[in-house]
């Protein structure tokens, strides 16, 4: 307790044991008490002596205090059972010093003073735990309530529409029940061939405002069917929330209304009620009175807040009903080890029935996964509650020919202070609610990837050999002087596309591999991007000789290295480097420079070639897209893939690629890695 709050109760003891003993004093004094004091008075020897004004002032005062400080800390229960012995001692004692001293010791107006205090002090406390509680309750369903008038009203307005889609009325308005029992408008839905029940001299507007008060009087849906129109129909529903009447809905239908029609309109009333609920309980709870304790009106309004909240804990509860339709395994469980909700996809991969997670522990399901992987739960689940990390694992589970992913997550309330009284909201991290396990079936995706794996293995295998003998056997004709011009033309077409499908598989060999996150080997090591370029532009100067194109490096000096896989890095530098020699035309050069950027290492590849449209700069990223130029057909050297496994190659170690490009002047590819 802060010196400040131990002063302001010591202040209100001595306010209302004062005006207790002040009360008890002026009663005394002027005779009022005589009747009560002659029956634990006993005369016996004497006259009877009674103490100074300012003697007994000074007794019922101190009483009056120290019954008031003893049910202010200990509360009245308690401080009764003390106080009634001390009251029949204090009586008995009465009786035997007025009969043997003949002195009056004030019995009655001390307990008048003690009671009278006691009382004060026991309904002060209770009204500081009623003010406690309603500001919870209030913080509590102002979670919920804190919509403004618009939106609430915009919420009916989709309810409505909702309706819309199945019932098609042709009006449909949402009544609120004021306090006096009027019925107001807060939503309304009509259709343009609707007619207008605006004002209330309308008769129209008169029958249904009756309907719905009808309707709410009686608890249920009233249907009224109109007379001059064929199946034509008022329906007025009250609109319910546990036993709480807050307003009606009016639909006007033209079409026959079953029972299934009333099963979804009472569901949609239920959510519209809440609604309103939720929006009238936020207006009553903007201000509250000081005798609120006292005021039926007031509680009125907690029971109006408990009954939001109870209505948000019904909203809430469509979660746990969804989580029940997912076909991934959930369970919540407490911090204190209880299972609180677990779906029935989780009990199969569980080996359990949906009925036996009841009665277990978050532990013991855990231990329903245990693994070589996974051999120590507890272990893990420590470390999700002290990091606040999630713990994540693939477990192989071979006597079922099953695999799961598992994950566990502390559950946190971003919300913290919302149970705080309004005015004192207190500000810290957020506070863990409960654990949560997720746990999904991957047998099916490790099939399908079993399978891409054969494919790869066969395009990797059996493809790559007829494609090596076929293209051997290509250049081997091909230097043979005896064949005739065609077929020496036909056969060295035979060998160049022998070769590019090799290139083809090799590039789509690397892509897929390096997608394949579970499988796929990046070794990082220190690398210098330098080094790289140059090592790479002497392996490429016999193909760029071939097409007439001058390689030259612009290397910076002093290049941090980068963490990289060199071989990765290596062809994603040597595919660049391999389209721009494509692309460019004869007599021109491609520069290739490496540059320091801040925190970063940059390689650029600019050539003097066509150029790339605008709109086809983010495409040629792409896997298969390859650029066409006006009036030419695609390179069909090309397969499409080379950017592409630039960009992942790039992206996987954290760097990132761009593009510069003009049409008619050549392009600039670059990628920047992070430094070491």
């Amino acid at each position: 307790m802060t010196p400040a709050s131990y002063l302001k109760s010591v202040l209100t003891y001595c306010l209302i044991a004062s005006a207790a003993g002040i009360l008890s004093l002026a009663l005394w004094t002027g005779g009022l008490l005589t009747s009560i004091e002659s029956a634990f008075l006993s005369p016996g020897h004497g006259t009877l002596v009674t103490p100074s004004l300012q003697l007994a002032a000074a007794i019922i005062l101190a009483v009056s205090f120290a019954v008031a400080i003893d049910v202010g800390r200990f509360g009245g229960r308690r401080a009764l059972i003390y106080l009634g012995g001390g009251f029949l001692g204090l009586a008995a004692l009465s009786l035997f010093t007025s009969w043997y001293f003949a002195i009056d010791i004030l019995f009655v107006p001390v307990v008048l003073a003690a009671s009278v205090s006691a009382v004060t002090m026991q309904v002060k406390r209770l009204r500081e735990r009623d003010i406690e509680l309603t500001g919870k309750l209030i913080a509590a369903s102002s979670k919920f309530e804190s919509r403004k008038s618009d939106d609430a009203e915009h919420s009916l307005m989709n309810g409505l529409q909702l309706l819309d889609t199945v019932l098609s009325p042709s009006e449909a308005i949402v009544f609120r029940r004021e306090s006096g029992g009027k019925l107001i408008v807060s939503a309304r839905l009509r259709t343009a061939t609707a007619g207008s029940l605006d004002t209330s001299r309308n008769s129209a507007w008169r029958d249904g405002v009756s309907l719905c008060e009808r309707a709410m009087r009686a608890g249920d849906i009233i249907l009224e069917k109109i007379e001059e129109e064929n199946l034509a129909a008022n329906i007025a529903l009250p609109l319910r929330h546990e036993d709480r009447t807050v307003g009606a809905l009016l639909l006007r239908i033209a079409r026959k209304f079953d029972d299934d029609d009333r099963a979804l309109l009472t569901a949609v009333g239920g959510q519209m009620a809440r609604n309103l609920q939720r929006e009238e309980t936020h207006k009553a709870n903007v201000k509250r009175s000081v005798l609120a304790f006292f005021s039926a009106r007031e509680s009125e309004q907690r029971m109006e807040s408990l009954s939001v909240l109870n209505g948000a804990l019904v909203e809430q509860g469509i979660g746990i009903n969804a989580m029940s339709q997912l076909n991934d395994g959930v369970a919540l469980g407490y911090l204190d080890g209880r299972i609180a909700y677990a779906n029935a996809s989780l009990a199969e991969m569980a080996g359990l029935e949906q009925g036996q997670t009841d009665n277990m522990t978050f532990f013991e399901l855990l231990d329903r996964f245990r693994t070589d992987v996974f051999d120590e739960p507890a272990i893990a689940l420590r470390r999700v509650l002290q990091t606040g990390e999630a713990y994540e694992r693939e477990l192989n589970f071979s006597d079922r020919n099953a695999t799961y992913s598992l994950r566990i997550v502390l559950v946190q309330d971003n919300s913290a202070g919302v149970w705080s009284l309004p005015g004192r909201q207190a500000q810290g991290p957020p506070q863990p609610l409960c654990l949560a396990l997720v746990v999904r079936d991957l047998t099916q995706l490790k099939e399908y990837e079993q399978l891409r794996s054969d494919m790869l293995s066969l395009m990797s295998h059996e493809l790559r050999t007829p494609i090596t003998s076929i293209n051997g056997f290509a250049e081997l004709l091909t230097s043979d002087d005896q064949l005739s011009e065609q077929t020496r033309e036909f056969v060295t077409i035979i060998a160049n596309e022998s070769q590019r499908l090799s290139r083809m598989i090799d590039t789509f060999l690397a892509v897929t591999k390096l997608q394949r996150k579970d499988r796929q080997e990046v070794f990082k090591i220190p690398l210098r991007l330098d080094v790289v370029v140059t090592e790479t532009l002497a392996g490429m100067q016999k193909a760029a000789r071939k097409r007439r194109i001058r390689l030259v490096e612009v290397p910076a000096q002093r290049l941090p290295p980068v963490a990289a896989d060199k071989g990765m890095i290596t062809q994603a530098v040597k595919n660049l480097v391999s389209n721009a020699i494509r692309y460019s035309p004869e007599r021109t050069t491609v520069t290739v420079s490496t540059s320091l950027e801040a925190e970063a290492i940059r390689i650029c590849v600019e050539d003097r070639g066509y150029g790339i449209p605008s709109e086809q700069k983010e495409k040629v990223w792409e896997k298969f897209y390859r650029v066409v130029r006006e009036g030419q057909e695609k390179d069909e050297e090309s397969t499409g893939l080379g950017l592409s496994f630039v960009r992942e190659v790039v992206e996987k170690h954290g760097g990132s690629v761009a593009l510069e490009s003009e049409e008619g002047r050549g392009s600039k590819f670059s990628f920047t890695l992070p430094r070491l």
